[in-house]
């Protein structure tokens, strides 16, 4: 009778165990879920600058195609990437072309004076910070989700109840290297 009251005692504690193991995987996913829709909101936001930016240089410099239609087509790019990884290499590609219009710019003081291109160009600089804040919280939401799902007992009722590895928001492997500055 006693074994019998010890072995249901003990069944029940795994069972509560293995609850709490997985409210706290799903806690985790969801951490992981909101870090992304914020990453996704700063994004947004850069992508709505975009077009007002594009705008404001083609008033000025509307012979410079090349370069405004390059940002325009990696802004097209940039919003239709779904993956973390796709969305990373899309929003390099951006930036690059976005310092491209910057450089450009340089070559315009009319354009460099412009008081709605420099808020653009502020405005644009500030949603810079909060994509890279962004980014991180997103990547320590991973590494917490992660490292929660492949740790002993979790990584069991992990793999019982479907939960699969995220993905981290890094650069492609190409952009990692040092930067090279040519005069």
């Amino acid at each position: 009778m006693i074994t019998l009251i010890v072995v249901a005692v003990v069944a029940v504690l795994l069972v509560l165990a293995a609850i709490s193991l997985y409210n706290g995987l799903v806690r985790k996913r969801g951490a992981v879920d909101n870090a992304w829709a914020q990453v996704d909101v700063q994004l947004k936001r850069r992508h709505d600058l975009i077009p007002n930016l594009v705008e404001t240089v083609k008033g000025y410099a509307s012979h410079e195609r090349q370069a405004l239609e390059a940002v325009v087509a990696a802004r097209s790019q940039a919003v239709g990437a779904q993956t973390p990884r796709e969305q990373a290499a899309a929003e390099n590609a951006l930036s690059g072309a976005l310092k491209s219009l910057f450089a450009l710019a340089e070559a315009y003081p009319d354009l460099k004076a412009s008081r709605n291109f420099s808020e653009l160009q502020e405005e644009l600089s500030d949603t810079e910070n909060r994509i890279a804040y962004s980014r991180q919280y997103y990547n320590d939401a991973v590494l917490t989700y992660n490292n929660a799902i492949q740790t002993v007992p979790a990584n069991i009722v992990a793999g019982m109840t479907g939960f699969a590895a995220r993905e981290y928001f890094q650069a492609p492997g190409d952009e990692r290297g040092s930067v090279q500055v040519r005069f």
